[in-house]
């Protein structure tokens, strides 16, 4: 088997038998790190440590991520001024936070067959949102839906800010 020190160097191929007795007189442990290379690699190292030092670097990184939240908003075609304020300041706020936004415009009955109105609003939308959101999906009707989805636009936001400190 080909041996490598723990500094990284290679010591050469040598039997088993031989890297056991190296491992063990430095109290270290003998580990296989590449078992399909001919011959199979072996490394002298600390076992222990370096487990400890793996799950650390993985607690690290899991950290760091953020899972993505997808909150939802949900409008009619003839929604009032001050209700669609309203609708946009929650968006602004969900993307500020680092969230998706799901825009969701409802047609019930007849409204079905004006599709336009949904897609004017959510242009509307879309323009009162700039700043902080981009449309990661554009305006598209789903049944009697019409759906859009936000995306907080990169450097913007609460949890990115946090992330960086």
């Amino acid at each position: 088997m080909r041996l490598i020190d723990t500094d990284g160097t290679q010591i050469g191929i040598v039997p088993l038998s031989e890297a056991l007795r190296i491992a063990e007189e430095r109290g270290l442990d003998l580990v296989e790190v590449a078992p399909q290379a001919r011959p199979p690699v072996c490394k002298i190292m600390d076992y222990g440590k370096y487990k400890y030092e793996m799950s650390k670097r993985d607690r690290e990184a899991r950290k760091k991520q953020r899972l993505v939240t997808v909150k939802e908003v949900k409008l009619r075609p003839n929604i009032e001024e001050h209700d669609f304020q309203v609708k946009a300041r929650n968006v602004i706020r969900f993307l500020k936070d680092g969230d998706k936004v799901k825009v969701t415009i409802m047609f019930r009955g007849r409204e079905i067959i004006h599709p336009q109105l949904g897609e004017r609003l959510l242009e509307r939308l879309k323009e009162e949102v700039a700043a902080v959101g981009v449309v990661e999906r554009a305006p598209k009707l789903e049944g009697r839906n019409m759906v859009m989805i936000l995306a907080p636009k990169p450097g913007h936001g609460k949890k990115e800010e946090a992330a960086e400190e």
